[in-house]
Order: structure tokens, then C-alpha cells, then sequence
């Protein structure tokens, strides 16, 4: 079977950011063509999306499903749970201080896809296909796409929002520095007796962060630890009573009682950059285009933002989304924000690690500006959100009849 479809953008990847990207595309007028197997539903983690991906969701017509699920985020906090001769200040961030009810809102990844899902099947700009794609070929007009279940996509853009290990981003020859960490994240949700107050807390240790974020009810978080891959699966073996006991105490009882619910998993971390984010006919989108450690809820919050620039980025090049100019533009647009991020965190993550003076100096004497200059900590909360709007805020109001 073929479908040769010329103004049909195909995207490979069911995650939360290729489905987003079939929905946003579609809303924008095209035909999409989806490839891959319904999203796991049994993903035990959570995601913080910040106000900014909340309304892209909102407007691609997920609004009532997600603010069933989600927990608002009003405050987070950074203590210093390390045990090293120099510590950082706690420093906390308040949505109030700059004049928002909350940051965003956690939600777990399962309410998540299954929303996304729902709502891609009911799209009729998408046809999805729940299979992967088996071999791709590429020329300078169009790439073609042969699909699990003998399906042959020929279509003028790809969308690799295929994983970190891309497929896709591989057959387009785009080069990527991938790293493996020293570090494992265990990820499960528990019970807690005092209310969280929507606040998520991350403690920072030498082995990582422990970040504990709010669900909804009041007496439930979600917990992503970072620690050494040995010791992520001795936890896991543990049975809940233990590793609720081993729990309240990394968390220093500041939730009370915590009582870990079944299900625990185990994900290996690493980081990967691509040298560009689109070549031949293929954009990349999500953990295709960008991968590091679980800190300061940026992983998703940027693939939707790779996913709003190409939706932008297709509108404007209507004839031809694929055209090497539309992939220079976009490659352009996204690769500030992908690379400031992806530095930042990698940054802030290797500053855990490290047992030198100068780097504990370094991290500590930046924290404390944080906690004692109100002006700066407004600044990093905005751009956290939005990038951009930490300077706008900071810069005179622009008119524009002068």
C-alpha cells in the first residue's frame, strides 16, 4: 500500500511532543501523517509545565483534560542536602513575586498521553499509523518513510520526535554529542500526612537532585531522585515500608509521614546534542533534539517550544515546509534556547558532582545572590517560564509611536 501525499508532513514519535506536534500541525491546516505505537500509559513519572506550554496545550484543545490531573505549582524551593565543607543558602521561588498564581502545572505523563492520544485520534487532519517507520530515504524534494505495516509515506517534511535515540535524526546524517551519566533517576509517587502547599523542593545532594512535586489533593507528590545507578536499584528492591522510611528521611520529614506508593521505576540518564536541528527535509523535535538531567523543569517545556516554532516555521513556508530555507530558519530560531538550556542544566547538574572547592565556592555564591536579591531571582523565575521575558522585564516599556 502507498499513500503519495505531496503537502502531507509526516511525524515519527507517539511521545508527548510528536503528538503535540501532529496536533499543532494539524490545527494549522496540514495533512499528518503519525507513526508510532500508542504511548505508554504506565509511565510512573510527572512533568512540571510551565503557563507558557499549558496554553499551547490549552489551544490545541486540551484544556478540560489536563486541569483534571494537574497539581499547581506556586512555589519551589532548593535546599542544600549535601554533606561538603561549603553550603548554599535555601533559596526559594515564589510565583507571587512576580505576579503569577503559579509557575505551571504537574501533571503525570500518563493523564498526559492519554489526553494527547485522545485527542490525536479524534483529530481528522491525522491519520496514525501505530507503527514505526523501517527505513527512511531522503532527496532533496522529498523524504520518504516505509512504514512497519508496509505503509509508504512520501511526504515534503519529517518530524523526528523519535527519542534520544533518533532514527530519524540519524538518517538525515545530523551528527549528536551523546554522553552517558554517572547518575540514575528513581521515579515513583507517594502519600505524605502534612499538605504540600503546591510547593515542589528539590534537594540538591552529591549524587544529584531529590525533587519532590505536587499532585493534586494536596497530600500526594511525585518524586524524581537523581543518585548512582548502583543505588537506584538497591532502592528499588526495597520494599515500600523501607524505602518509605529511606524517603522521609532524604526529604527531612518536611512532608511528615510518607508512605511510597507501588510501582517504582528506574531511568538511566545521559545528555545529547545534535550540531543541528534540522537537515534534509527533517526537523528535530523533543528528546530528538535535546537531552539532560531531570532539573529546573525544562525537558518538555522545551519540546513544545519546538514544537510552537515549527508550526510558525511551516505556516510561513506553506509551499514547501521542508524547503532548506525552512529548515536554516528554524535550525536558526531554536538553536539559542535548545543550547542556553541544555548548558545551563548540564552546567548546574556537573556543580553536584564535583567535589572541587572552587565549583562548591562558585555555586554557593550564586544561590546566595539568588536568595538575597529579589530582583535577579525575578529575573531567572521569568526566564525559567518564557525565555526572553526575565530581560523584557527588566528593560523600559518600548514605545511604539516614537
Amino acid at each position: 500500500m502507498s499513500e503519495q501525499l505531496e503537502r502531507t508532513i509526516l511525524v515519527a514519535g507517539t511521545g508527548p511532543a510528536g503528538l503535540a506536534a501532529a496536533l499543532a500541525l494539524a490545527a494549522a491546516g496540514r495533512e499528518v501523517v503519525l507513526a508510532g505505537p500508542p504511548p505508554a500509559l504506565e509511565d510512573r513519572r510527572t512533568t512540571a509545565l510551565m503557563h507558557p506550554s499549558v496554553r499551547f496545550l490549552e489551544e490545541l484543545g486540551l484544556a478540560e483534560a489536563l486541569r483534571a490531573h494537574a497539581a499547581p505549582l506556586s512555589t519551589m524551593r532548593i535546599v542544600d542536602a549535601t554533606t561538603r565543607l561549603i553550603r548554599s543558602p535555601a533559596v526559594t521561588f515564589r510565583a507571587a513575586e512576580i505576579g503569577e498564581e503559579a509557575f505551571g502545572f504537574n501533571i503525570p505523563n500518563a493523564a498526559l498521553n492519554r489526553a494527547l492520544a485522545e485527542r490525536a485520534r479524534a483529530e481528522p487532519g491525522i491519520r496514525w499509523h501505530e507503527c514505526m517507520v523501517e527505513h527512511w530515504q531522503l532527496d532533496a524534494a522529498s523524504v520518504t518513510a516505509k512504514l512497519a505495516d508496509a505503509t509508504t509515506v512520501r511526504a515534503l517534511l519529517a518530524v523526528a520526535a523519535d527519542g534520544r535515540n533518533s532514527p530519524a535524526r540519524e538518517a538525515a546524517g545530523i551528527a549528536t554529542r551523546t554522553r552517558p551519566l554517572p547518575q540514575s533517576a528513581l521515579v515513583l509517587n507517594f502519600g505524605h500526612t502534612r499538605h504540600h502547599g503546591f510547593t515542589s523542593t528539590e534537594f540538591h545532594t552529591e549524587h544529584g537532585p531529590c525533587t519532590q512535586v505536587p499532585l493534586p489533593g494536596g497530600f500526594r507528590s511525585s518524586l524524581v531522585w537523581v543518585m548512582q545507578p548502583a543505588d537506584a536499584e538497591t532502592l528499588k528492591t526495597l520494599d515500600e515500608t523501607a524505602l518509605s522510611e529511606r524517603l522521609e528521611r532524604q526529604l527531612q520529614s518536611i512532608l511528615g509521614r510518607v508512605a511510597v506508593e507501588p510501582g517504582c521505576q528506574v531511568y538511566p540518564l545521559s545528555t545529547a546534542l545534535p550540531a543541528r536541528f534540522a537537515a534534509r527535509r527533517i526537523a528535530l523535535v523533543g528528546e530528538a533534539a535535546h537531552v539532560f538531567p531531570p532539573i529546573t523543569a525544562q525537558g518538555l517545556n522545551l519540546g513544545l517550544r519546538d514544537v510552537a516554532e515549527l508550526a510558525r516555521i511551516v505556516h510561513a513556508h506553506g509551499q514547501d515546509p521542508g524547503a532548506p530555507a525552512a529548515l536554516e530558519r528554524y535550525d536558526a530560531r531554536r538553536r539559542p534556547d535548545i543550547t542556553a538550556r541544555s548548558r545551563v542544566v548540564n552546567l548546574f547538574n556537573a556543580s553536584l558532582l564535583t567535589s572541587l572547592l572552587p565549583a562548591q565556592l562558585a555555586r554557593s555564591a550564586g544561590l546566595g545572590l539568588l536568595d538575597s536579591m529579589p530582583l535577579l531571582r525575578g529575573f531567572f523565575m521569568r526566564e525559567g517560564m518564557r525565555p526572553g521575558s526575565g530581560l523584557a522585564a527588566l528593560l523600559p516599556p518600548f514605545d511604539r509611536r516614537s
